[in-house]
């Protein structure tokens, strides 16, 4: 094929890109056309020549990935699936319908789909997770490409990425960036100002290039040079006009997120040269080769702890994390520069081929995490507990990605003490919650954390841990197991009066609660409640029977939505089997209300009614006081 038959066949197309993109979009009644037709040469260019990737094994370990940063172009990326043959023109007609997988956003519902897209900023930060576990895992040369809109590159996590594969070296990852100018609602920050985009790319260390965006010839010369370099990331800067190709859509404000009527679509086609159904062949991966591999699975062997030592939840994590290592292979660590507080820096020494530091930079750990594991890694990523809320719509995307992470928040309460409200994690059981699918984990001592870390490489979704920086009894034998979905009735008989729920640090403080009214003659259930999401409704719902109906929660965290939130969704017929049948239930809930300050944990618990001395009000207010015992 001569220079000129090839850059025929891009234009033609990229016009069937065009094309489709309008007629999706037009019988859905809504979409984005004209975001998707701005870079429909540059992706026409890439599956045609440049894109290598098997689709009928999107699996494959040796595939190329495309993510779609701008999620909103959806109609683009389904048109290219079209154009590769692997979904049928009335399957592409069936964009936004209920239903259909062609979703107004992508999503993994689709196999050729790595990531959820659709909230911008997070397509690069998560291509950096696979460029990571493409060039140190896998070591394999598939290529990384990444579509961004330019309104996009606000978002600081865009720069969290640009850092982070600059320091890493990641020549496997190339950034496309679609610089059509116009927003939402008016023109983007730079506007067309390429040389902006490229001064700043190339002053975090990226190799820039800019292009028209529309000149076939310069997109390919630019992917060609892009995959020629071997130090760095590349950046390609596309200058280009949204809705290109139709003189009434063309570089014109008022279009974004508005499908075509049907005789405007009928114009714009035509225009556009009419409907065209190439199907191209996606050149597969040229060297089909394996992961490289770290070693075979062993034997878990857990890290073990005497009762009555004194140990930090966080200190057994990190721990069983080391030993995870040791038996799991696919097992990957990340940390947001607090390792040393999170004690994941025990499996970074040991394994520091399987540790990215990813600094003072959340966004960007929960992005790689969600990277990686596209590539079947078991990731680990922690920091403090309160900086994890600065991912959160990282968390939240996870989920819509079906994402399999595993998250862990250190330094959680009032109960770290002096460092003050800015490093207490207070909302991360409501928010971790709130996730689809998730898993929310909170472990009283030291055995229980190891074997609680043990389970979590295996569990799908995105699993959170919470642990706590003070040392605290160990209180369970090595031989216990603590299933997720499950509790420990940690006191029990058949003379209890109420029943408190605890977890975590506030367990001790419910133990000594306990032992103080077993003295005053007031017989107490106590459940440790490690597991708040899934949580154990059948465990709650007995001893709501057993003990008149008199519980008490108590939690380090704020009064809304965590542990006294969870217990009280088990009684409130919100589709749990069993539903509860027993006496009226009477529960308090012990948690922070007001802000704290700094002081001792002691001094903070006591403070916040979350200790023994509040639990043992609580209790004596809820049952009848035997004759003779006192007030």
């Amino acid at each position: 094929m001569t220079t000129q038959e090839q850059l025929q066949q891009f234009q033609e197309l990229a016009q069937q890109l065009r094309v489709d993109s309008i007629r999706s979009t037009t019988v859905a009644g809504s979409g984005h056309p004209t975001s998707s037709m701005s870079p429909a040469d540059l992706m026409a260019v890439l599956l045609s020549k440049y894109l290598h990737y098997d689709f009928n094994r999107p699996h494959d370990p040796n595939n190329d990935r495309l993510i779609l940063s701008k999620g909103h172009a959806a109609p683009l990326l389904y048109a290219m699936y079209k154009a590769a043959g692997v979904i049928s023109d009335q399957q592409l007609l069936s964009l936004r319908q209920f239903g259909s997988p062609l979703e107004g956003h992508p999503t993994p519902v689709l196999p050729f789909v790595d990531v959820a897209t659709g909230s911008l900023g997070q397509g690069l930060p998560i291509g950096v997770g696979l460029a990571l576990a493409g060039k140190y895992l896998d070591q394999l040369p598939y290529h990384v490409w990444v579509l961004l809109g330019d309104s996009e590159t606000a978002e600081g996590s865009v720069w969290e990425a640009f850092d982070h594969a600059a320091h890493y070296g990641l020549d496997n990852l190339i950034a496309i960036i679609d610089v059509n100018r116009l927003g939402q609602r008016g023109q983007t920050e730079l506007g067309w100002n390429t040389q902006a985009y490229a001064n700043r790319a190339r002053a975090f260390g990226w190799q820039a290039i800019e292009i028209d965006g529309h000149n076939l010839q310069e997109i390919d010369q630019a992917y060609s040079a892009a995959l020629a370099v071997a130090d760095r990331p590349t950046v390609i800067i596309a200058r280009t006009k949204k809705g290109k190709g139709v003189a009434t859509l063309e570089d014109l404000g008022g279009w974004h997120g508005k499908a075509l009527k049907r005789e405007d679509e009928k114009k714009a086609i035509a225009e556009l040269g009419g409907e065209r159904h190439i199907t191209i062949s996606v050149e597969k991966p040229e060297d089909p080769g394996q992961p490289a591999s770290t070693g075979n699975a062993q034997p878990l062997q857990l890290p073990t702890y005497q009762k009555d030592a004194q140990v930090a939840t966080r200190r057994a994590y990190g721990d069983a994390l080391k030993a995870l290592g040791a038996a799991r292979p696919d097992v990957v660590v990340l940390d947001a520069e607090v390792s040393n507080s999170t004690y994941a820096e025990d499996f970074a020494e040991a394994y520091p081929e399987r540790y990215f530091e990813m600094f003072i930079a959340e966004q960007q750990m929960v992005a790689a995490a969600v990277g990686l594991q596209i590539r079947k890694y078991k990731p680990f990523a922690s920091t403090f507990a309160a900086f994890l809320t600065r991912a959160y719509d990282f968390v939240r995307m996870a989920a819509i990605s079906r994402a399999n992470i595993k998250l862990v928040g250190s330094h959680a309460g009032v109960s770290i003490g002096q460092d003050g409200p800015s490093q207490m994690g207070l909302e991360d059981l409501a928010a971790f919650q709130a996730v689809w699918g998730s898993t929310v984990l909170y472990p009283s001592d030291a055995n229980q954390t190891a074997k609680l870390v043990g389970q979590m490489s295996d569990r799908h979704g995105v699993v959170y841990l919470r642990t706590t920086r003070e040392s605290t009894p160990v209180i369970y034998g090595v031989d216990e197991q603590f299933p997720i979905g499950g509790s420990k009735v940690v006191r029990s008989s058949d003379r209890d009066q109420a029943t408190v729920i605890a977890a975590g640090i506030t367990l001790h403080e419910a133990l000594k609660a306990c032992d103080r009214l077993q003295n005053e003659g007031i017989t107490v259930r106590l459940i440790d409640a490690y597991s708040v999401k899934p949580i154990d409704v059948q465990t709650l719902h007995q001893a709501a029977r057993d003990t008149n109906g008199n519980l008490v929660v108590v939690e380090d965290h704020w009064i809304e939505g965590g542990l006294g939130a969870a217990v009280l969704d088990t009684f409130a017929g919100r589709g749990y089997p069993p539903h509860y049948h027993g006496p009226q239930l009477r529960l308090i809930k012990l948690a922070v209300r007001d802000m704290p300050g700094s002081g001792t944990p002691e001094e903070l618990l006591h403070a916040a009614n979350i200790d023994a001395d509040a639990i043992v009000e609580a209790v004596k207010s809820q049952v009848r006081q035997p004759i003779g015992a006192s007030a």
